[in-house]
């Protein structure tokens, strides 16, 4: 943000006038937006850039309809690079107090400055309580209060009241709100299917509208935290170029942030996690050095809990969960803890969800293997919301000092629960980011909490990670003692086989199901992929059955990826045996993709691995 500069004496305000004067004069001859921005600058007296704003308008509103979109177009330019809210609130503010002065000049003044006041809220530069607060400070019966009135009721309370503003003086380089909305939508989805960044920068440029580029900046989030994966990181690479190369500047960048902000509550609806995904974005951003994290709104405060409750009832729960969970160690019996847990959240508070699931990780933390085990298959099966698991997981790290005093090894248990949560996908991977990042303004660098989301992290990061993970307490996330993955994938052979031999399919989804380990799906895609390319896509039971299972929920679209990852990695062997696997596995991308299954941008090229997408005959 641009430093005020000190107070100047009146004969150096009148030079300023002078030279905003000649400014004004010079941008209405030109159309140059960038130069004045440059010389208003240069003048380095941002205290009087109230008086700009107050000038540019009055100039306009003498003028032809030509000189009054430029105007607007010019202010809304300035804005946050240049002249920020306080002066440009001030600006019209000064507007409206000399609008009976202005009318002797221009009869229809009134009109003219509520179009202004209008485009100055659609513009997202006033806020819409300018509005109020100002009409409180004139005196009733002037003309600046109506025009505060014919802005609210004649422009910005009726339908469609953007596009009216927009093209009152001719149109925002012709082009309406709801078109540019349109236009942005069809650029970013563009560029999510094809990935040629060069391109969707280029159609953001000839857009022409540099002053609406926070709505590229708001839409483009909005699919990153909806669709997460490799479209965030997609859309983040968009607009960091965009950034660099100087197609989106730095206040419309900021102004896009906010406005996301703004709608998180919303977005929050959709999608549950939305506010740690936008957390994690503004602070890769920041750390990537094209957002300035400081100059952003805060996160509205999470929304209270529908009811409070007092330590009485939290002693209450606490004492209850103890008893449920050593009784659930006893009997392994999901079912009770699930009907348990839901009647007194029902009862009482969700906000138990979190201190059950510190009570679970701590008694497990605090017992052998088995029960480790079991208290990793009681999280995934209870759906819990992710962000409950995450507050649960907070006061872990909160306690985990403590903690450490009865149990040496709780740096290795508490990297072992996250891990497994996220292999699990209790939480997403960008949960652990969020909860590193919250820790860190609370605890120190080498806090044994701070250790373990750190280890958990490198953990997941390893070739074939999630299988590791999976058996770290021998029960390979099944919760039935003596299963080991080799069996599991045993399993899973044996009915892939039955079912491809004339078995019906339900039956298959069943046994499927019955194996109760839905985060380790992908290895019935990788089997199922893998038997396809040896029979050279002539099997097409195999894809009913795949596309069976996804359409029924039972393969979700993660696991879909894992397994055509896994094949990926190996099609080199593969072809030792079938010398064209690559060109069957890039038939199954392709047809996955038109299936749904995949996301547009899923490639199977490795690094060291020119392998192209085959195309089905």
């Amino acid at each position: 943000m641009v430093q005020q500069s000190p107070t100047l004496s009146s004969e150096e305000f009148l030079q300023f006038k002078r030279k905003a004067t000649t400014i004004v004069e010079e941008y209405f001859s030109t159309d140059d937006v960038a130069a004045t921005a440059n010389e208003l600058r240069e003048l380095h007296v941002p205290c009087y850039h109230y008086y700009f704003v107050k000038k540019l308008v009055s100039v306009a509103m003498d003028r032809h309809d030509r000189e009054k979109e430029m105007a607007a177009v010019l202010l809304s330019s300035l804005y946050g690079d240049v002249v920020d809210r306080p002066q440009l609130c001030k600006g019209f503010c000064k507007l409206t107090e000399s609008c009976d002065d202005l009318s002797v000049d221009t009869p229809d003044a009134v009109d003219i400055l509520a179009v202004f006041v209008a485009r100055a809220v659609v513009d997202d530069m006033l806020p819409p309580a300018f509005l109020a607060k100002q009409s409180a400070c004139l005196p009733d019966g002037c003309k600046g209060a109506e025009v505060l009135r014919r802005a609210e009721k004649s422009y910005l309370s009726v339908p469609h009241h953007g596009e009216i503003v927009l093209q009152r003086w001719g149109g925002s380089k012709r082009i309406t709100v709801e078109e540019a909305k349109a236009k942005i939508s069809d650029i970013l989805e563009e560029y999510l299917a094809a990935g040629d960044r060069s391109e969707a920068l280029r159609c953001i440029r000839d857009l022409k509208i540099p002053f609406f580029h926070h709505d590229v900046v708001k839409r483009a989030l909005v699919l990153a935290v909806e669709r997460g994966g490799a479209s965030e990181g997609h859309i983040l690479d968009l607009l960091k170029s965009a950034s660099e190369e100087g197609v989106i500047n730095e206040s419309q960048i900021a102004k896009g942030f906010d406005r996301l902000i703004d709608s998180l509550d919303d977005l929050t609806l959709d999608v549950p996690n939305a506010r740690c995904i936008v957390k994690s974005v503004i602070h890769k951003a920041s750390s990537e050095g094209w957002l300035c994290e400081s100059c952003l709104k805060p996160l509205p405060p999470e929304p209270k809990k529908s009811s409070e409750v007092d330590d009485a009832a939290v002693r209450q729960f606490k004492a209850k969960a103890v008893l449920i969970i050593k009784e659930y160690f006893l009997t392994g019996d999901i079912i009770e803890v699930l009907s348990w847990l839901e009647a007194e959240n029902y009862s009482c508070c969700p906000s138990f969800n979190a201190i059950f699931v510190q009570k679970l990780v701590n008694a497990a933390m605090d017992r052998k293997s088995r029960e480790k085990e079991m208290a990793s298959v009681l999280l995934s099966s209870l759906c819990m919301p992710p962000e409950d698991v995450v507050a649960g997981f907070h006061l872990l790290i909160e306690a985990a000092e403590d903690a450490a005093l009865d149990n040496p090894a709780i740096l290795e248990d508490l990297t072992m629960f996250f891990a497994r949560s996220v292999v699990d996908e209790v939480i997403a991977p960008s949960d652990l980011e969020a909860m590193e990042e919250d820790a860190s303004r609370v605890k120190a660098d080498g806090s044994t909490g701070m250790l373990a989301l750190r280890n958990a992290q490198s953990l997941l990061g390893a070739k074939l990670s999630a299988e590791r993970i999976l058996r770290c307490w021998g029960g390979g996330g099944s919760g039935k003692a003596g299963w080991e993955l080799d069996e599991v994938k045993d399993k899973i052979g044996k009915l892939l086989q039955e079912y491809d031999c004339g078995g019906d399919i339900r039956e298959a989804c069943r046994c499927i199901m019955d194996i109760g380990m839905p985060f380790f799906h992908h290895e019935v895609v990788k089997k199922v992929l893998v038997a396809i390319i040896e029979k050279r896509g002539k099997d097409e039971r195999l894809w009913e059955l795949l596309s069976e299972c996804y359409g029924r929920g039972l393969i979700t679209p993660n696991q879909m990826t894992k397994g055509f990852d896994r094949v990926a990695d190996c099609v080199d062997d593969l072809a030792l045996d079938v010398p064209d696997a690559a060109k069957q596995l890039g038939c199954c991308v392709e047809s996955a993709k038109k299936e749904g299954w995949l996301d547009p941008s899923f490639s199977m090229t490795r690094p060291g691995q020119p392998v192209a997408n085959g195309v089905c005959s």
